[in-house]
């Protein structure tokens, strides 16, 4: 059944911790969090119950976005199928990344951020990251593009970062030329 989350809005205090480190195994409550936020994610995608339930698309999920002060977030990305890929990160730390940086041309987006924000966030557009999955066990994994940006977001959030923070005030476009969009 699906759960329509709380998730905590900008002017919340909690979004700016920085997140505590995951510890194996994990609890029956915490499973069902990360299960939870990966349901969320995968309706909020599919338009009928985007409507249905109010929902604003989202791709990403961290644990602070839900309330919990825990180093994990989620990615749902569909599939051209149709079909859904899940994500869990558990204590991630980006171990390398590309000198090429890019932007998201239409804007990042925040499921904490309820309003449009002009601007360009440059992010690495390769990056691999290091985690842990749901059991504990440490994985790597070379991510691109869009892939890569999300990574970046949601360990914004671990770190009490959010996108709005990147965006220069002054001039929200600035050195765009220098960036590739996607």
């Amino acid at each position: 059944m699906f759960k329509n989350l709380k998730i905590l809005d900008e002017k919340d205090k909690r979004l700016r911790l920085i997140s505590k480190e995951v510890t194996f195994p994990l609890s029956k409550e915490e499973k069902e969090s990360i299960k939870d936020a990966m349901e969320y994610l995968k309706y909020s995608q599919i338009e009928e119950y985007e409507k249905k339930y109010n929902l604003r698309a989202g791709w990403g999920m961290s644990a602070i976005q839900i309330g919990i002060d825990k180093r994990w977030f989620v990615i749902v990305e569909e599939q051209e199928d149709k079909t859904f890929k899940n994500y869990f990160f558990a204590n991630p730390k980006i171990i390398s990344n590309s000198t090429e940086k890019i932007y998201v041309e239409q804007g990042e987006g925040c499921l904490s951020v309820n309003r449009e924000v002009p601007g360009i966030i440059p992010r690495y557009a390769r990056v691999t990251i290091e985690a842990q999955d749901i059991n504990g066990k440490k994985f790597k994994l070379r991510l691109r593009e869009d892939l890569a940006i999300c990574v970046q977001h949601e360990i914004d959030h671990l770190n009490g970062i959010l996108f709005i923070d990147r965006i220069d005030k002054k001039n929200p476009y600035k050195d765009a030329e220098l960036y590739r969009a996607i």
